[in-house]
């Protein structure tokens, strides 16, 4: 299964927010840079991943972004669901619908794979996403030189 580009900067976001402090928080604008993705782009995720209670803004001369307690115990499997939608595999109907519709196993079998798929993403929560040797990768990015 292939993840869409919003999912893939949402899952970079928590990750990056997860390694940090929770003195030290980050912006939208920091997690961009040291993901090198544009700005809009991060901010329609961290605004997503804001209405889902995962990350919490904090406003204000020292505000910044942070992972919520119940963001960091969330089944990876279950965040990729919400953000990827409930959307299928193959789309069988549409402007030019498939003629195996009615007799077709394929739809299924792929639906059945994408829930294996999640459940298998849910046996790691967002917070065991940053062990080693990914945490120290994460808290080099961005990190002024030396």
């Amino acid at each position: 299964m292939r993840l869409t580009r919003y999912t893939d900067l949402a899952l970079r976001a928590v990750m990056r927010l997860a390694v940090v402090d929770d003195e030290d928080l980050l912006t939208t604008r920091q997690i961009a840079a040291s993901m090198s993705v544009p700005y809009t782009h991060m901010a329609k995720a961290i605004a997503q991943l804001q209405r889902l209670g995962v990350i919490e803004a904090r406003r204000g001369r020292n505000g910044g972004l942070t992972l919520t307690a119940s963001g960091r115990r969330t089944p990876v499997g279950d965040l990729v669901r919400t953000l990827e939608g409930d959307r299928e595999a193959v789309v069988c109907e549409g402007d030019s619908p498939c003629p195996l519709a009615g007799a077709c196993r394929l739809r299924r079998a792929l639906r059945e794979a994408q829930e294996a798929f999640y459940s298998s993403l849910n046996g790691v929560t967002v917070a065991g996403l940053v062990t080693a040797p990914t945490g120290p990768v994460l808290l080099s990015l961005g990190a002024p030189p030396d």
